[in-house]
C-alpha cells in the first residue's frame, strides 16, 4: 500500500511540475528563443571544440595528439563529407598555442550570454548585465574541458575496432554497441555541463540537486539526440541539392537545423528544471539557495 501511495504521490507531483513548465513556455516563443541561442552556438561551438582538442596536447605530443584524434575519424560517417570538416578542426586545435586559445574565450563566452538570453526570450523577469554575467559564469566549464575531452578520446579509442574501417565485421550488432556506448557517453558528459547550465548560466538558480535532476534527465534526450544525428550523417543524402549543389552552405544549414532542434531540448529542460525548483519551494515553505546576485533581482 505504501509503495502505492509514494508512486501515485510521486506521478501528482511529476504532473504538477509538467504543468508549471508547459506553463512556462506558453508565455514565450520556445522556437523563436532556440533560433536566438543558435545564432549564438554558431559563434561559440566551433571555439569550444577547438579548446577541447587543444586540451588533449597538453598531456602528450602535438603530432601524437593529432594521430590518436584522427584515428577516430572512422567513427564519423563518411557519406556526407563530415570526415573532412573533422580533420581540419583537429589539425588547427593541436597547432594552438596559449595565446590563440585566450583569443579563443571570447567567442567561446557567446554560449553563456545565448543561453541566458534565450530563456529570458521565454521567461521574462528583471536581469542585470545578461550578457557580461552568462559569458563569465559560462566559462567556468573550461576546467571540465580536458576530462571531457578525455572521456570521448578513450571512448572513442575502445570504439574504433567496432567501425567496419577500424577492424569491425560492418553488423548491427556493432553499429547498435557503439551508438549505446556513444550514448552513454554523451549522456555522462552533458550531465555534467548542464547542471552548471542549469543552476549558473541560464536564469533561476535552482538547488543543486534540482539542477541535477534537470540536467540528467535533458542530458538524455540531447544524447539519444546526438546519436540520432550521427546516424543521419550516414544517409545518402546530398545536402547542396536545395543550394543548387553548393555542399557546404547546405552542410551549415542542416547542421543549424539539428542545433535549432537540439537548443529547443536545452530550453524545455531548462522550463521543467524551473518548475520541479518552483514546486519544492511549495512543498518547503522556502526559498531556493539563490546567489547574492539573484537575491538582489527578486528583492
Amino acid at each position: 500500500m505504501g509503495a502505492v501511495i509514494d508512486l501515485r504521490t510521486l506521478t501528482g507531483e511529476t504532473a504538477v511540475v509538467l504543468r508549471g513548465a508547459r506553463r512556462r513556455l506558453a508565455g514565450g516563443d520556445i522556437a523563436g528563443a532556440a533560433a536566438t541561442l543558435t545564432y549564438f552556438a554558431a559563434i561559440a561551438i566551433v571555439p569550444w571544440f577547438l579548446l577541447a582538442v587543444w586540451s588533449t596536447t597538453w598531456f602528450e605530443p602535438d603530432l601524437q595528439a593529432q594521430q590518436e584524434l584522427l584515428a577516430l575519424r572512422v567513427l564519423i560517417p563518411p557519406d556526407m563529407g563530415a570526415r573532412p570538416a573533422f580533420d581540419a578542426l583537429v589539425e588547427a586545435g593541436v597547432q594552438m598555442d596559449p595565446l590563440k586559445a585566450l583569443v579563443l574565450l571570447f567567442p567561446a563566452s557567446f554560449y553563456g550570454e545565448g543561453l541566458r538570453r534565450a530563456c529570458l526570450a521565454i521567461s521574462p523577469e528583471p536581469d542585470r548585465f545578461t550578457g557580461w554575467r552568462a559569458r563569465a559564469r559560462v566559462l567556468a566549464l573550461l576546467v571540465a574541458i580536458p576530462v571531457f575531452g578525455l572521456v570521448f578520446r578513450t571512448v572513442g579509442e575502445q570504439l574504433v575496432t567496432f567501425a567496419p574501417e577500424g577492424g569491425g565485421t560492418g553488423s548491427a550488432g556493432d553499429l547498435i554497441f557503439r551508438t549505446w556506448i556513444g550514448f552513454l557517453a554523451t549522456w555522462l558528459v552533458l550531465s555534467v555541463a548542464l547542471v552548471w547550465v542549469y543552476r549558473a548560466v541560464t536564469p533561476g538558480n535552482p538547488r543543486w540537486w534540482v539542477a541535477g535532476v534537470g540536467a540528467i534527465t535533458t542530458a538524455s534526450f540531447m544524447a539519444g539526440f546526438l546519436q540520432g544525428f550521427a546516424l543521419f550523417l550516414s544517409l545518402p543524402i546530398d545536402v547542396g541539392i536545395p543550394y543548387a549543389g553548393l555542399d557546404v552552405i547546405g552542410g551549415v544549414v542542416a547542421v543549424g537545423l539539428w542545433l535549432w532542434i537540439l537548443h529547443m531540448v536545452v530550453l524545455m529542460g531548462w522550463a521543467v528544471t524551473r518548475s520541479l525548483d518552483t514546486v519544492v519551494d511549495g512543498r518547503r515553505g522556502a526559498e531556493p539557495d539563490h546567489t547574492s546576485n539573484d537575491l538582489e533581482e527578486k528583492a
